[in-house]
């Protein structure tokens, strides 16, 4: 069988068998199915370009929150398939993936590196597929509660674009997201962070550049997300 990391955020260990290090559980209330592991282990070794798998997030009523469904149509979150992103709370990596694309962006620290790990996993060939029937429980909370919420996202988002998309995308990606945090921000200190973290990704370097292939871009835009929003 097929090596595979599950949990929350910075699975670093090899785990074999579906073992769970500490390490590798998420830093929040959780409860799972007891037949969730088998079936982690099912999907992996049924596809071998599978890299991640993606849980269902729930909140104590049984409710998901549709920022915790990995595409735009979001409205149905049983509805399962292959994906373009993962949620960084709920997930099996494959170790094969992490040992060929490597493992978490740690510049990133907190936002977006999900996407970044899941954008080079793409780029490589590599399947990230939503799986609704694996549930993770957790309490319905906002994010925006963290006082560096808006800096992180938006430089994170900006060293996403430069180090990821080709220089055509780049502008268009970044505008898209300007337009729309302008749309939904209501808090002027939220504003005032989401400039400074955008000033401060811009400024500052977050390499390795690779540029991930138009193919991919293809790939990804008939996943249902062109990787322009």
């Amino acid at each position: 069988m097929e090596p595979v990391s599950i949990g929350g955020h910075r699975p670093a260990e090899r785990v074999h068998r579906c073992a769970i290090p500490v390490s590798a559980l998420p830093c929040w209330p959780w409860a799972i199915a007891a037949d969730v592991f088998a079936r982690i282990a099912e999907l992996h070794a049924a596809d071998e370009r599978l890299g991640i798998v993606s849980f269902r997030i729930a909140d104590e009523t049984g409710h998901t929150q549709r920022r915790h469904v990995p595409r735009l149509r979001a409205g149905d979150p049983l509805r399962g398939g292959e994906v373009t992103t993962f949620l960084g709370g709920g997930h099996s990596l494959s170790m094969r993936m992490l040992d060929e694309v490597g493992g978490w962006p740690e510049e990133f620290f907190f936002a977006h590196e999900e996407t970044e790990l899941a954008w080079r996993a793409l780029d490589a060939g590599w399947r990230i597929v939503y799986e609704p029937q694996v549930v993770l429980q957790h309490p319905r909370i906002s994010p925006t509660r963290h006082a560096v919420f808006f800096r992180m996202v938006t430089r994170n988002r900006v060293w996403l674009a430069k180090r990821h998309l080709s220089a055509l995308l780049v502008p268009v990606y970044l505008g898209v997201w300007t337009g729309l945090t302008l749309a939904r921000t209501r808090s002027l200190g939220g504003l005032r962070a989401w400039f400074g973290g955008f000033t401060e990704g811009v400024r500052t370097p977050c390499r390795p550049r690779r540029a991930m292939r138009w193919r991919t871009v293809w790939r990804m835009t008939r996943l249902g997300r062109l990787p322009v929003i």
